[in-house]
């Protein structure tokens, strides 16, 4: 685990990198991860198509015991994933057709959603880091064009005063 300090806006990033060998891995990848998360989390997922977002975000829907299959909100932009045992919901953002920043991000009400839910957006690289100081950023990086390889290298960071004493190895055990 690597804690990262830098001055400036950000108290601190902590982080923790792990390789991930099959589409079966970053599901169990994402049920650990959710048990590191709670009501008010959001969570930012990069990585080109086909890294593995949406198959991350399954295992976190599963982790986190949500109704309804766990699908790309691509064309919906956002799906919501009631909780079927008193957790928090899963909101599942695709912000891939949004190109206005924040704004485009304001009218989908994630600010609303936020506190209570666990909010999970693909493609929010500047779009929605202003909607909290903390953030879990998951960076998913596959060998471009080799779409034969499920091999991925996955960083798990986590952003400002929520993440500091997380131990985020724990999700990659």
């Amino acid at each position: 685990m690597e804690a990262l300090h830098s001055p400036g806006a950000e108290p601190a990033v902590r982080s923790a990198r792990l390789s991930v060998e099959s589409p079966e891995r970053m599901r169990d990848l994402g049920r650990s991860v959710a048990k590191l998360l709670r009501p008010g989390d959001l969570v930012m997922l990069t990585g080109e198509l086909g890294a593995g977002k949406t198959t991350l975000t399954r295992g976190l829907g599963e982790g986190l015991g949500v109704r309804g299959a766990v699908t790309s909100p691509t064309f919906v932009i956002a799906r919501v994933h009631p909780s079927l045992t008193g957790g928090p919901a899963l909101v599942h953002v695709d912000a891939y057709r949004l190109g206005g920043g924040l704004d485009e991000m304001e009218d989908l009400d994630l600010d609303v959603s936020l506190p209570e839910s666990v909010v999970v957006v693909e493609w929010g690289d500047g779009k929605v880091e202003d909607l909290t100081d903390d953030r879990l950023h998951v960076l998913i990086h596959r060998t471009a064009g080799d779409t034969d390889d499920d091999h991925r290298e996955v960083t798990l960071r986590g952003h400002g005063a929520r993440w500091s004493g997380v131990d985020l190895e724990s999700a990659t055990a």
